[in-house]
């Protein structure tokens, strides 16, 4: 499996202060406003931050795993799901084009694991 990024999640009351503080303070780019406000390092674009709208998800993810290619979500689910972890979000393709799903890790961590669609 390839990771190409993991990428944290903050929580998101003010998605207007937010991108005001994480543009003005540190220099990152707008990658995406809808459905999540989406930042990113313009030197190290792999370096990115998710900002949800609180609520938008339930539950609500920790951070994310990028395994690149659609396929390699499918092989982590079957994977997940082999060991017996808790799927808390179903294998879904997304209208904003990811194939993703969440599940619980051994101590209760949400993690969503995403690819970008062809």
């Amino acid at each position: 499996m390839n990771v190409t990024r993991i990428i944290p999640y903050a929580a998101g009351d003010d998605l207007s202060a937010s991108e005001d503080l994480y543009v003005g303070v540190f220099g990152l780019q707008v990658s995406m406003r809808d459905p999540v406000l989406g930042l990113r390092a313009p030197a190290t674009p792999a370096a990115q931050l998710l900002v949800p709208p609180r609520g938008m998800e339930h539950p609500q993810p920790h951070f994310g795993i990028d395994v690149g290619d659609p396929a390699a979500v499918d092989a982590a689910h079957a994977e997940v799901t082999r060991r017996g972890l808790r799927v808390v979000y179903p294998l879904t393709d997304e209208p904003w084009g990811v194939h993703r799903f969440f599940f619980e890790d051994p101590s209760g961590t949400v993690v969503n694991v995403l690819a970008h669609l062809p």
